[in-house]
């Protein structure tokens, strides 16, 4: 769900009243609100299987990071000017109380190393993970993004690298199937391996 209009028909002031709307925003109990290109996009927490993948691939990042400085969050705003995202995974310094962020609403994109999506399914969902989210991620320029796609024929893992803020595009991406291992190719989680111990085994093979 929806609502406002897109970034690039922002007239002067409604960002900021997009800020202080989503600021009020009391959700019920599973649901979550974030300002993406300018609308306030309200959407629901993910299912089971979201769950156990975002968790297994937390749990595997807290062990590889660990003795680093940077650590894995979940559940953490990224911000970027007033618009808010809250990815499945953050990558960010392990101390967040470093960062500057007098109101304490989340921490800057500037700072974040990566992020990760597990897709939701549907048509709403794959469009704000693999194509809304994708423009938000690049043109914040965070380094890194992974897309972890359960619901792209067998199942794949996208990583992408090196963002163009000013396209709004990523210009590198290696994907592939479950069941092929990927790796991470820079910042904290470089040498990091994404495979089954995290996605599970390829759709329709387990």
């Amino acid at each position: 769900m929806t609502a406002m209009a897109t970034e690039l028909d922002l007239e002067p002031g409604l960002s900021e009243a997009l800020w202080q709307a989503w600021l009020t925003l009391e959700l019920p109990e599973g649901f979550r609100a974030e300002i993406i290109e300018g609308f306030i996009d309200v959407s629901p927490t993910g299912r089971r299987s979201h769950a156990r993948i975002a968790n297994r691939l937390r749990d595997a990042l807290v062990r590889f990071l660990e003795g680093t400085g940077f650590a894995s969050f979940q559940d953490l705003n990224v911000l970027h000017g007033h618009q808010v995202y809250i990815p499945d995974l953050v990558i960010g310094p392990e101390d967040l109380e470093d960062i500057p962020d007098p109101d304490g609403w989340g921490v800057d994109a500037t700072r974040v190393s990566l992020v990760a999506e597990v897709v939701s399914p549907g048509h709403d969902g794959r469009t704000r993970d693999l194509i809304r989210k994708r423009r938000c991620y690049a043109r914040a320029g965070v380094p890194v993004y992974v897309i972890i796609d359960d619901y792209d024929g067998l199942g794949h893992v996208s990583v992408l690298t090196d963002p163009d803020p000013q396209t709004s595009a990523y210009l590198a991406e290696v994907r592939m199937p479950y069941g092929t291992p990927v790796t991470i190719p820079e910042g904290p989680a470089k040498g990091f391996v994404i495979d089954t111990a995290v996605t599970g085994e390829p759709r329709g093979a387990e």
